[in-house]
């Protein structure tokens, strides 16, 4: 019996045509459609329904970008979606999977990272800029170089910072020069600054660029027409330490700047607009979201009574929503806009990365997280990833509390990004020019040492990405007696 030859459907002593009941069967949840399923026969059609396990997995934030016509059967394939979570879960707290590191031996020291989406955007010391697309097999990418005039003989200057998105990759350097680079070799823009570039953003999606170069702000994107033009200037009282870019903007882009004690709200209608400043109270960290703008804001001494604070402002309305911590170390970094809803995490020089909830304004988890102060942050519903100025990468399940495990390297964490299978994490040198730089060019051990490292995770057992390690590279075995971490690193001699 197939739905099309019911036409009503037994509802104990009535029957009602099948779409009435269709539409009393989407109240009910999994479990509920299992048991009406053993009633009848015509009750195992009807729970059984495309429409209704379709909107199941819709609900439950599985195959969002596809049509009910894409799949024959939603039941098995919300199964599959259940399956495949439960399997990336277990691989992310027992660390099976791969990982491998993204070196670029001729780029000196490594400067700035960034990502987006798994593709991996790094500057270098030698004024190259690489990008990796981790999705692929292979991970390379090309090498971005800015067309040189005939004035540009001589060393090119470091890398100052990289952004990218799913549309735009830029650069700029030391000297104050920005590229606008796509994915190819070319630059599609150049522009320089009089001084020296103290902070970049780049909109989460399209193209405008915010720049901080002295007491000056600048905001380009392309016009209609595709040609890049400076839609704004800002001009603001002090040097900006970070600058971001509101996310989900509709008309022209707001733009977020901390210059020192104050917080600039930078928008076409009120260009100077100040969002929070308390005199000698400096801000230590920023994100922000489509809506709200979270800051630490440092004190000191003699304001006993108010210790460092993350403060969490509604940018529509300006005003202050939330004070939240009460700690005697600086605010680091905040992640809000990739944290889940309603929750922000936070990392700090006490060594403590904090899990706030935004409705209570008070901390979920206080971890003790690292040797040193905490430097980079991300969470989801469940697990946090955190980096540490000592070097150290630690993965922690957020509800219980636990460290489920940690990754060393020599120099800072000073990016972390993941998404439900893979993890990119960047420790970066403070010291661009090391003692001895002259031997470092020539003695390659010395080099490695110095130059800081990018690593890429993957956790899916399903993705192209584990088969990024040839398998003459792989190691061969999964685990060891006392060795609970069954990472396949890329060892080159345990298979030959």
């Amino acid at each position: 019996m197939t739905s099309n030859e019911i036409n009503e459907v037994p509802f104990f002593d009535i029957q009602l045509p099948y779409e009435l009941a269709l539409k009393i069967f989407q109240y009910l949840g999994k479990t509920e459609l299992g048991r009406c399923a053993q009633v009848s026969r015509t009750w195992k059609v009807l729970a059984e329904d495309e429409v209704l396990w379709y909107r199941l997995c819709q609900q439950e934030g599985y195959l969002l970008d596809t049509s009910i016509s894409d799949r024959s059967c939603w039941k098995l394939a919300l199964k599959n979606c259940r399956a495949r979570e439960r399997t990336l879960k277990t691989n992310w707290k027992n660390r099976i999977g791969g990982v491998s590191q993204l070196q670029y031996e001729l780029g000196k020291i490594l400067c700035d990272v960034h990502s987006c989406d798994g593709v991996v955007i790094a500057g270098y010391t030698s004024g190259e800029v690489r990008l990796w697309d981790t999705r692929t097999w292979d991970y390379t990418a090309p090498i971005l170089e800015p067309v040189h005039g005939p004035g540009d003989a001589g060393p090119r200057p470091h890398v100052s910072f990289v952004r990218i998105n799913s549309s735009l990759a830029v650069a700029a350097y030391e000297d104050g020069n920005i590229w606008n680079l796509m994915f190819g070799r070319e630059p599609i823009h150049h522009y320089q600054h009089n001084q020296r570039i103290q902070a970049l953003a780049l909109g989460s999606e399209g193209a405008t660029v915010a720049t901080a170069s002295g007491f000056e702000v600048k905001v380009e994107s392309p016009n209609d027409r595709g040609f890049w033009q400076t839609t704004e200037t800002f001009e603001i009282q002090k040097l900006v330490n970070f600058l971001n870019l509101v996310p989900d903007v509709t008309g022209s882009p707001v733009t977020i700047a901390a210059a020192e004690d104050v917080v600039y709200l930078l928008k076409v209608e009120d260009p100077g607009k100040i969002l929070h400043s308390v005199y000698g109270q400096p801000v230590t960290c920023l994100d922000v979201s489509a809506h709200e703008a979270a800051f630490g804001v440092k004190t000191f001494g003699w304001l006993l009574n108010e210790p460092n604070q993350i403060l969490l402002y509604n940018l529509e309305t300006s005003q202050c929503l939330k004070k939240m911590g009460n700690s005697l170390g600086d605010f680091t970094c905040v992640n809000l806009q990739n944290s889940p809803p309603n929750m922000l995490v936070t990392g700090n020089k006490d060594r403590r990365v904090r899990v706030f909830d935004l409705r209570k304004s008070e901390s979920l988890c206080s971890l003790y997280a690292h040797q040193l102060g905490v430097s980079a942050v991300q969470m989801d519903d469940w697990k946090i990833v955190s980096g540490g100025e000592e070097g150290l990468v630690c993965v922690w399940d957020q509800r219980m509390g636990t460290k489920l495990w940690e990754m060393y390297a020599r120099h800072p964490v000073r990016h972390i990004w993941f998404n439900s299978h893979s993890l990119i994490t960047a420790n970066i040198p403070d010291e661009k020019n090391p003692r001895g730089s002259s031997i470092v060019a020539d003695d390659l051990t010395m080099h490695r040492k110095h130059r800081g490292i990018i690593y890429a995770y993957e956790f899916s057992v399903d993705q192209l990405a584990v088969e990024s390690i040839l398998p003459i590279c792989r190691s061969s075995y999964d685990e060891v007696t006392g060795y609970n971490y069954n990472i396949g690193l890329a060892v080159p001699y345990d298979n030959i």
